[in-house]
């Protein structure tokens, strides 16, 4: 027997999956994450996976005849004022549209995603137990829709379909309440119950479900292709809680607590960096960490109130260092700059995996090439 051709999904089909891990409505609003270059349909043999796109990566693509390069980091990050071989981003923008290569980049919704960067992160260093540092805040609303009986299961069932109802661990969650709703068709009304001009009364179900700010559209899209009123009665709000399927950061446990200094070079081993920026006691005990890979200062208070005796992310200035030390200057946990690059670089790593498991068919590949321009100088002794 011949054997069947294989199939490969395309660029479309590759963000819908990325997308449905990591929301691009869960980025930071200074983001911009999703396609950034290419065509949605073309299918996709052999990818590229990189922490960001420089010419060399570009070039090792073009080298592989691969169809998609995704990044972590956004090429397109600020907009382009005009598209030419002039200045660095201007001109992989140019070369990758001349090239046919797709670039596709998945940043800030992938730090925020269940198993994302952070959690890459914290698992490399050896924690235990991990879960977000900081879960998002004001990304969860409520969604309260009226049903009669006869429909309730179609649309608490396309709810959860698309989206919504999911805390925690848990999905399809909702709840119900019977009520009677009260209404009077008017004359160019075509109701579902009733007739036009009279008032009407019907058994309804209160339906209510929490639904996620990126999930919003398409879970209210559902409800009124599920819902058999012609016009259909909802209300949305605010939930004054976090949402507990996304974040920042991570916290977990080493296996056992180390002094400072074995963690240190832990840290240093492990992420293949010559040095690394600290403050902290080298002889203090170690045992709960707090990381988020690349820029977290603004995750240090959170790190604090954890009670993390350590927290390691990147990018730090000089006066962040200082908001460890107590009243008498020591400090009240270990603070590491680990750099960027080294605390993210893992996220090849990251994605490769997930990919290949649900991509089989397409040759994923890591690039080889350490896409870092910053070099560290260690003074001779």
């Amino acid at each position: 027997m011949r054997a069947m051709a294989e199939t490969y999904p395309t660029v479309r089909e590759i963000a819908a999956a990325l997308e449905a891990w990591a929301p691009p409505g869960s980025a930071q609003s200074y983001d911009n994450v999703g396609l950034q270059v290419g065509d949605p349909e073309q299918s996709v043999r052999r990818a590229l996976l990189a922490l960001d796109l420089t010419p060399a990566v570009l070039e090792e693509a073009r080298t592989l005849e691969a169809e998609l390069i995704i990044t972590h980091h956004p090429l397109l990050f600020r907009p382009l004022r005009q598209l030419t071989p002039d200045g660095l981003v201007s001109s992989l923008a140019l070369r990758l549209a001349a090239s046919g290569i797709a670039l596709y980049s998945i940043h800030t919704n992938l730090d925020a995603a269940p198993g994302g960067v952070s959690f890459a992160l914290a698992e490399h260093l050896g924690l235990k137990d991990v879960q977000f540092l900081a879960k998002m805040e004001q990304a969860l609303y409520k969604l309260v829709t009226f049903v009669p009986a006869s429909h309730f299961e179609q649309v608490r069932e396309a709810l959860a379909e698309a989206g919504a109802g999911r805390i925690g661990n848990y999905e399809a969650c909702a709840f119900a309440t019977r009520g009677t709703g009260y209404f009077r068709p008017g004359d160019m009304a075509r109701p579902f119950i009733g007739e036009p001009g009279r008032l009407e009364s019907a058994e309804e179900l209160r339906l209510e479900v929490e639904v996620a700010r990126w999930d919003l559209p398409r879970v209210l899209a559902a409800m009124r292709a599920a819902h058999p009123y012609e016009e259909v009665a909802y209300d949305v709000y605010p939930v004054g809680q976090p949402y507990t399927r996304a974040g920042l950061g991570a916290i977990g446990r080493l296996e056992k607590p180390e002094p400072l200094r074995d963690f240190l070079q832990r840290v240093a081993e492990r992420l293949q960096t010559d040095s690394l920026r600290y403050v902290g006691d080298l002889d203090v005990s170690v045992e709960t960490v707090a990381v988020c890979g690349g820029a977290g200062a603004d995750l240090i208070g959170r790190a604090l109130s954890a009670g993390a005796d350590a927290y390691v992310t990147a990018d730090l200035t000089y006066h962040r260092f200082f908001e460890v030390l107590d009243n008498d200057g020591r400090p009240r946990m270990a603070l590491i700059d680990a750099g960027h690059y080294e605390t993210e670089a893992l996220t090849e790593a990251l994605l490769a995996a997930w990919l290949q498991q649900r991509f089989p068919t397409v040759d994923w590949k890591r690039t080889t090439i350490r896409t870092s321009p910053v070099r560290t100088f260690i003074r001779r002794a």
